[in-house]
């Protein structure tokens, strides 16, 4: 009988401890109720804990960061493009207790976070134009900015230069003022507010997608190559123009190059003629009559050819210097 006393106040004491005692897990956070109501502070640390028996009970909750994924929706921009949005968000509980008492568990949190994020979202970017979703920055203009002003401090460009290294291309890229960054900022810090009154610490929102609807789409596509094949063929016809100059300026400095080459080559071959000259006058003006017999001999030279006849009498003084002393 005794033994079985001791059994069952060792199974009393068993389940008392058992009751009293529980652990909180790493990544879990938890707090006390009684009867209902939220006792004491919340429980951080994980490890072994206490309570009282039977009359209290623990609920636990995650510690660690959460991720939300909305579900992708239409959204129409200020300039009236429709775009899809896909959205994710990163998020932890910071007040347990209120969290509880407001969504009461992580499923209910979910949807009240498809509600405020969507929500949100949607009001953001339907008070911008796409071009602020979509780009975080003005750097493709003032890049090509610093390249013209760095050419027109070198060397000033032609007008027709400057406006399709510039105007041309730039003129279809619209200028931001917010940037998805900044409007990324803007969502998170309006949704914040909101889910702070949950007990909920919003940390971090992404636009993870952003994307014209399909039936729009294709034509867009189309736009941006018909764009892209005038401002082409606007380049090509200025370099044509350019390599037409060029060509041109290239054929007159050639002219001008030969024409005083020609002038050189034939005032040094005046020259030359000239000494040449003096040099013949100066040998033959010593005897005139060895220059006589010379240029006779020349005439032979280029009038008895093989295949010519010549009728002449045989005192003709053309033949004087053949015919013999």
């Amino acid at each position: 009988m005794n033994f079985q006393i001791i059994t069952v106040l060792l199974a009393l004491v068993f389940i008392t401890v058992s009751s009293a005692v529980f652990t909180v897990e790493e990544g879990r956070q938890a707090f006390i109720t009684e009867f209902g109501k939220i006792r004491g502070e919340p429980i951080t640390k994980s490890g072994l804990h206490f309570k009282m028996p039977f009359i209290q009970d623990v609920r636990t909750f995650d510690k660690r960061i959460l991720q939300w994924d909305g579900d992708a929706e239409q959204i129409p921009t200020k300039d009236k493009k429709y775009i899809w949005v896909d959205t994710t968000a990163r998020w932890r509980i910071k007040d347990v207790i209120r969290f509880a008492q407001t969504v009461q568990n992580e499923r209910t949190a979910a949807n009240r976070l498809d509600g405020i994020l969507d929500g949100v979202t949607r009001d953001m970017i339907s008070s911008y134009n796409l071009v602020e979703t979509v780009r975080n920055s003005n750097l493709i203009i003032e890049k090509i900015d610093q390249i013209i002003k760095a050419k027109d401090a070198e060397e000033p460009l032609p007008v027709t230069e400057v406006e399709l290294g510039h105007d041309d291309i730039t003129g279809e890229i619209e200028r931001i003022t917010t940037g998805r960054e900044e409007l990324t900022k803007k969502i998170i810090a309006s949704a914040r507010v909101a889910l702070e009154d949950i007990g909920i610490e919003l940390l971090d929102v992404q636009l993870r997608r952003v994307s014209y609807e399909e039936s729009v789409e294709q034509k867009v596509y189309e736009r941006m190559i018909t764009e892209r094949q005038k401002i082409a063929a606007r380049i090509r016809s200025f370099g044509q123009g350019e390599a037409a100059k060029i060509s041109g300026r290239l054929n007159l400095k050639l002219k001008e190059i030969e024409s005083e080459a020609y002038r050189k080559a034939q005032e040094i071959k005046g020259q030359a003629e000239a000494i040449a000259i003096k040099t013949y006058a100066d040998a033959f003006s010593k005897d005139a009559n060895f220059y006589a017999f010379q240029e006779t001999l020349n005439s032979y030279q280029d009038t008895l050819k093989t295949d010519t006849n010549f009728i002449l009498s045989s005192d003709s003084p053309y033949l004087r210097a053949l015919s013999g002393p």
